[in-house]
Formats: C-alpha cells, structure tokens, sequence
C-alpha cells in the first residue's frame, strides 16, 4: 500500500460526517469517496470536502484503501461483507453487526483475507482510559454512567446497544474475565425499544459491574469509577479529567490525574490508518466487539423478559 491512502466514508449522517471531517484533515490520507442513501446529505459533505459522492457500493470500492462504514446498524453486516470481499480495510461503527454469528462472519472473513477490521468503540481512544490503564491493579467494583438526551436518531436499537455497549467493551478489556452472571432492567420511554438501563453484571474472578444507560437524559454524563483495593478512580470521558483517592499512611488523599487532552475520534482513525498501513492488528478488533455485542443483547434479552429482573447464569462463558 502506497503511503497515500484513500479513504471514504458509508454512510455521513450524524455519526459519518465527523469521520468526514477528519478523514479529510488527516497527514497522508487521501479522502477519495462517500456514500449515502440521502442524496442532499452526500452533495453537502461533498462541497464541503471537496470530496466525490458515488451511489453505488461497487464504484466506492474501486475508490478506496480503507472505509468507515457509518450505516444505520442491520446494514453494517451486509455492507462490511462487500468492502471485505473487495479487500478493502474496514473501521465499522458500533455495534459491530445485529447479531453475533454475523460478526463472527465478518471477522473469519477479514481474517482470511489479512485485512483490517476495526470497530467504533471510541471511548478506547479517550485520553482518560490510557491514564486508567495505567494505574489499574485488579479492579473489584466498577460503576459507570452514560446519559445523553433524546436522539432521533439510531433508534432502531435500545439504549443497551445503542449507547451502554461502549461502557461494556471497556469493561470487558478492563476485567478481562468470563461473565457469571447478569440482573438487568430497561424501561421503554420514547421508543419501542428500551431508553433506559441498568445491568449489574458478576465476573467469575469476583469483579462486580454496575452499568447504567439512557438516553432520555435533561444532561450528557460520560463517567465510570473504578476500585480497587489500593484506589479508587473517578473519570470523566466528557471533560477528559480523572481523579485517584488512595489510602496513605493512614490518611486518604486527593490526586488529579494528569492527562493529554485529545479528540477520541481524530486518534481512533488515525490509528485505523497506522493499523491499515502497516497491516498490524487494532486496539479494537473485531472479536473484541463481537463479545461485547453478544454481553449487550444478554442484557437486551433480560431487560426484555417477562419479568425484567430475570438473573441470568452463563456458565457457558
């Protein structure tokens, strides 16, 4: 691969454009093509970045070395499947496909053909979860919020797959450890499927997570806690700011975490490209984001259940 990359974007409604507007700022990328169902939407995009609208996926393709694909969710499997067997590398926005076994397809695919799939869990790429990370020992309870308002937009998922499937890929890279066990309710608000939830999820190495989403918030919140036997951690994605409590000597102290400020988006399609380019694996792989698929439709089928607070035992994980 040359060290031009052409690069385009499916799909440049409200998620897609900002991959727009970074592809096009991006060192050594060439933004060569989008694609869209609305044509006003495309037209626009395209005078803004100087960039070509196509209409047909097969004239995309010729166009491109890598491709965001930013479709509504039932189109991810059937559009990844295509760009995959024209061996193009794909960065696919969460959730990875609708189903589990069609991720599990899209990742053997990309597999067999060395190519690159990445999957849009931007909160990987927030500057605070390299600061966690870096002072994480063996976390033994954690808490975590997301909270936005009302979208009009991606509800054709719960808020479970729509919004809490970020906080669950965390915390699965996190524990990393199998899930024992799952009690989740979720309420339908404003849409057929559940705007808001709540999971309490059991790792069998003891770890206890407390998850909470909805999208029929006044306010966005973007935060997790994290402790441990030695500290305890408050981060917050929205501002990028942390803060560490530990016990010394006796006495509890206050620390502010140092972080790098930086967008999430601009470092997770740069790294995309660096991935692509250099043909090593990403910080978000397509397995990584099939698990986290299959953790939120667990919690989906319970949230869903006749009772709702159905406690779930996978001893198949």
């Amino acid at each position: 691969m040359s060290s031009q990359i052409r690069a385009g974007v499916v799909g440049v409604g409200s998620i897609g454009k900002n991959h727009a507007r970074i592809y096009s700022g991006l060192a050594g990328v060439d933004f060569a093509a989008i694609l869209d169902t609305n044509p006003e939407t495309a037209n626009g995009i395209s005078q803004q970045y100087g960039v070509r609208a196509v209409t047909r996926l097969s004239e995309f393709a010729e166009l491109v070395d890598v491709a965001t694909v930013a479709t509504p969710t039932p189109d991810h499997y059937e559009v990844g499947k295509f760009l995959l067997n024209q061996r193009k590398h794909l960065l696919i926005e969460k959730p990875i496909t609708e189903r589990p076994d069609q991720a599990e397809e899209l990742v053997k695919l990309a597999k067999e053909r060395s190519l690159i799939l990445q999957v849009g869990h931007v909160e990987r790429f927030n500057p605070i979860l390299s600061a966690l990370e870096q002072r994480l020992t063996k976390p033994r309870f954690i808490e975590a919020h997301r909270l936005s308002p009302y979208p009009f937009r991606n509800v054709e998922i719960g808020v479970v797959l729509d919004l809490m499937i970020h906080d669950l890929e965390i915390i699965l890279h996190l524990v990393r450890s199998p899930v024992k066990s799952i009690d989740a309710v979720g309420v339908p608000v404003l849409s057929k499927g559940e705007d808001i939830a709540n999971a309490r999820i059991r790792f069998q190495n003891g770890c206890v997570a407390n998850v909470t989403a909805s999208r029929i918030s006044p306010e966005k919140m973007r935060k997790i806690r994290v402790f441990q036997e030695d500290a305890y951690l408050s981060l917050d994605y929205q501002s990028q700011s942390a803060e560490m409590f530990r016990l010394v000597s006796g006495m509890i102290t206050r620390e502010a975490v140092e972080v790098d400020k930086d967008e999430p988006l601009k470092r997770e399609l740069q790294s995309f490209v660096d991935c692509s380019r250099r043909g090593v694996q990403p910080v978000v792989s397509g397995s990584e984001a099939a698990a986290a698929l299959e953790l939120a439709i667990e919690i989906t089928e319970i949230t869903r259940s006749a009772t709702g607070e159905l406690i779930k035992e996978l001893g198949r994980r």
